[in-house]
């Protein structure tokens, strides 16, 4: 197989976009994941990319992944590949898949995170992965936040979008009231402590910024507001670091364990 050479191909130009420019995600419906894991995760989850990306020089020892992929494998030359790819050392595989459309199901959700103006990338995809991992289905990012399919979201969630319904832009008030559950919302103080609130039964969280937090019209709509005791010096944790405190909490007091 030939590999691509050239910088302007069509292909490449485009795949480039996809990576770089969230108005083409959005308007394409269309993401470009980079790295073997999260290549793999994809396909395991059932997921058909429409085209996996593969460095010449590496193509050889992706076979079994573009054999799973059902060969739609584009061998590119190294420097066509960087050009592709938002890591500095990129390991050789990207894939471009489509963004699913915006899930239904929210009211039925058995849980949720609401992020609110989130806009670091690595905080956004840091707390999907914590969704996922503590089985919480549904995500809904305000208009606020970082772009859920921007390969620094999807790096940081390690897989985690591939098994939760995500759903973005969203006006995060109508969003809370169709959930129409019981919601938590973290405050540094005068909270009820982590460990002394009722966590139990179908729950949502809000989290906020770390400079702002949760603004008044969304936090009005929370039913709890908890705080994480801390006895060090910190005044507060990173938002991601707290979700996952929550989101631990809230699993233990449901009394579910590991297997």
């Amino acid at each position: 197989m030939t590999a691509i050479g050239s910088r302007d191909n069509p292909r490449v130009r485009r795949w480039r976009d996809l990576a770089g420019d969230v108005r083409a995600r959005r308007k394409e419906r269309r993401a470009v994941i980079e790295g073997e894991h999260l290549v793999a995760a994809f396909l395991d989850s059932g997921g058909r990319v429409e085209a996996l990306i593969l460095r010449e020089s590496e193509a050889a020892q992706f076979e079994s992944i573009a054999k799973r992929a059902g060969g739609k494998a584009v061998v590119v030359t190294g420097s066509v590949f960087k050009v592709i790819a938002d890591t500095e050392t990129p390991s050789g595989i990207a894939a471009e898949i489509a963004i699913p459309e915006a899930p239904a199901g929210l009211e039925k959700a058995s849980a949720c995170v609401f992020l609110d103006s989130i806009q670091d990338a690595g905080n956004v995809g840091a707390i999907l992965r914590s969704a996922a991992a503590f089985g919480i289905p549904h995500a809904v990012l305000g208009k606020g936040c970082a772009d859920a399919w921007s390969p620094k979201v999807l790096r940081a969630g390690m897989g985690a979008h591939f098994s939760m319904a995500i759903e973005e832009q969203a006006d995060l008030a109508i969003a809370i009231t169709r959930y129409a559950g019981r919601v938590a919302c973290t405050v540094v103080r005068d909270g009820t402590a982590l460990k002394d609130a009722d966590l139990s039964g179908r729950l949502g969280w809000i989290f906020g910024s770390e400079g702002r937090g949760v603004s008044d019209e969304v936090g009005r709509l929370a039913t709890l507001k908890v705080t994480i005791p801390m006895p060090g010096d910190a005044e507060s944790l990173n938002v991601a670091a707290a979700a996952a405190v929550c989101f631990y909490e809230a699993n233990r007091g449901s009394g579910r364990r590991e297997t």
